[in-house]
């Protein structure tokens, strides 16, 4: 388990973390979101004794961790897939990690079979490719065997097959009971994996939720219709009591409505329904509507050059 409580972190007069409490509990995926600069990175780092915080503390199983003795045993990270040293095979960076966390050497081969990469093991990690060097940075984290991992981006660089390995040994180890906080910007990756969301943005706890109530307090659920009847429906939905308006593709929404009831509706009344669905949305148009005001960096739509404009003989 994981605990942070009122941890706060200012560089200079900028507060990246402010006053962030949250608890990660064994047995599940709690992903951890926000936006750009929200101060995610800052976080897990302050979790691994990476940064000091300003002020609060944060709890590995109890401890700070600076005082775990033997501190893979008890946490495995993945924050930068690149910190391995370059020159050295992945078997050798996996084996000065296990020694200086008295790791058997045995358990080097164990995690290079558990992500896929026993046939380069011997080869150095600096000519891996982006994927490969994800896997071996979470060889790193499970090398250990402990019963809490934090993983940052874990899926960049990877193909659909490695994606689908890595969310299915999240999902794995959190059904053997480990803690697994995961921090990651693909909203469909993470709405595929996660249990539970921690929310920050501009350092602050906006959420702390399951994913299912994540959704459906930050999202409008509605029944979409499609008939090319579309008056007659109109006028049977209001008839009823309810407010069906316009789509953007020529059908109509319902809010407050069952699809099973309009189906009903719509078969007593003789409306032919080319479509009848209810709609929710998805894990990123409830985090956007979240945080849309506690985003800092802000693009914006170029609009493209008019080419001639202003020129001679244009």
């Amino acid at each position: 388990m994981i605990e942070v409580e009122g941890l706060t972190k200012r560089f200079g007069t900028k507060t990246a973390v402010d006053r962030l409490s949250f608890t990660v509990r064994p047995g599940m995926v709690t992903g951890f979101l926000g936006p750009n600069g929200a101060g995610k990175s800052t976080t897990m780092r302050m979790m691994l004794g990476l940064d000091a915080p300003t002020s609060g503390t944060v709890r590995i199983d109890g401890m700070r961790y600076q005082q775990l003795q033997e501190p893979l045993k008890y946490i495995g990270a993945l924050l930068d897939a690149k910190a391995m040293h370059g020159g050295r095979s992945a078997y050798h960076n996996l084996l000065c990690l296990a020694q200086a966390n008295r790791i058997p050497e045995q358990r080097v081969g164990e995690v290079l079979d558990i992500v896929g990469l026993t046939a380069v093991a011997r080869k150095k990690s600096k000519n891996f490719s982006m994927g490969m060097g994800q896997r071996l940075g979470i060889a790193a984290a499970l090398l250990g065997d402990p019963r809490i991992l934090m993983f940052d981006e874990p899926v960049n660089g990877l193909d659909p097959e490695g994606i689908h390995w890595i969310r299915n040994l999240m999902k794995q180890l959190a059904a053997e009971g480990r803690t697994i906080f995961v921090s990651s910007h693909l909203m469909s990756e993470m709405a595929l994996t996660a249990d539970h969301l921690i929310v920050i943005g501009q350092g602050r706890l906006m959420a702390d939720t399951t994913m299912a109530d994540f959704i459906q307090r930050n999202s409008r659920a509605y029944v979409r219709l499609r008939t090319p009847q579309q008056e007659l429906a109109r006028d049977v939905l209001r008839q009823e009591g309810m407010t069906p308006v316009d789509g953007a593709d020529g059908s109509l929404e319902i809010d407050g409505a069952s699809t099973e009831r309009i189906g009903e509706l719509a078969a007593r009344h003789g409306v032919v329904l080319h479509e009848l669905s209810a709609q929710r949305a998805s894990l990123e148009e409830a985090f956007m509507r979240m945080t849309a005001g506690a985003v800092e960096y802000h693009a914006h739509t170029v609009a493209p050059p008019q080419w001639g404009a202003g020129v001679k003989g244009a």
